[in-house]
């Protein structure tokens, strides 16, 4: 099966270079590129790709917004944002409009072609060593008004100690060795969290597991 994907960038050299690098594969292709977040979504609606690879600053409609709108549409498309490391409050943004993901700029172009794949198979995008710069970053920070806490109620208390893990950003396999259990054992329990917890993807996980006070603040 073919991926279909939207680029969204205002930099018509960034879209160049990844669809150079799409136009070689045999299961990605572009069907549409956009230069604002206004256009991504108008595309997006008529097109319903696969996967929206987004970025987040552009003029006009940015690209938390427009991630939003399509993530709220009737449509299965799923986003996976663009972002630098200084872009850190706009990446937080991004995941709660529903991004299942973010990539960082200067990856290599296959390595961005391979997040496209994983995204687009049903599973989120969200590299450990990424999710423990934003925790750190977000916890570490006064904010005026705090999320409301998120209630837990339903899980067992292994579930809440995978949950911890998951927002601090660890690996299945991290998990796995961490807590001595196989790591099918670590993806069976991420499984029953994300039903119980009715959270779209490990991305949403790592949110929750913030909201909810699971995560230590970082002093």
């Amino acid at each position: 099966m073919t991926i279909r994907v939207v680029l969204v960038d205002d930099q018509p050299l960034v879209r160049a270079a990844l669809q150079m690098v799409i136009t070689e594969t045999e299961d990605v292709e572009v069907v549409g590129e956009a230069g604002d977040g206004t256009e991504a979504v108008r595309l997006t609606g008529q097109l319903a790709p696969d996967v929206v690879v987004m970025d987040i600053r552009m003029p006009g409609m940015d690209g938390i917004e427009a991630t939003r709108l399509i993530t709220t549409g009737t449509g299965d498309t799923r986003v996976v944002v663009l972002t630098t490391f200084d872009d850190d409050d706009y990446v937080y943004g991004a995941l709660h409009a529903g991004a299942s993901g973010f990539l960082v700029k200067d990856m290599a172009l296959d390595d961005i072609l391979g997040a496209v794949r994983i995204v687009a198979s049903g599973d989120a995008l969200i590299a450990p060593s990424v999710t423990r710069r934003l925790i750190k970053e977000f916890t570490s920070r006064p904010t005026a008004t705090p999320p409301p806490p998120v209630r837990l109620d339903g899980i067992t208390d292994r579930e809440r100690e995978v949950l911890t893990l998951v927002g601090s950003g660890l690996s299945n396999t991290e998990i796995a060795e961490r807590l001595t259990i196989s790591v099918a054992t670590a993806k069976t329990y991420l499984t029953r969290l994300l039903a119980k917890l009715d959270a779209r993807d490990r991305v949403q996980l790592v949110i929750l597991a913030y909201e909810a006070g699971l995560v230590a603040p970082s002093r």
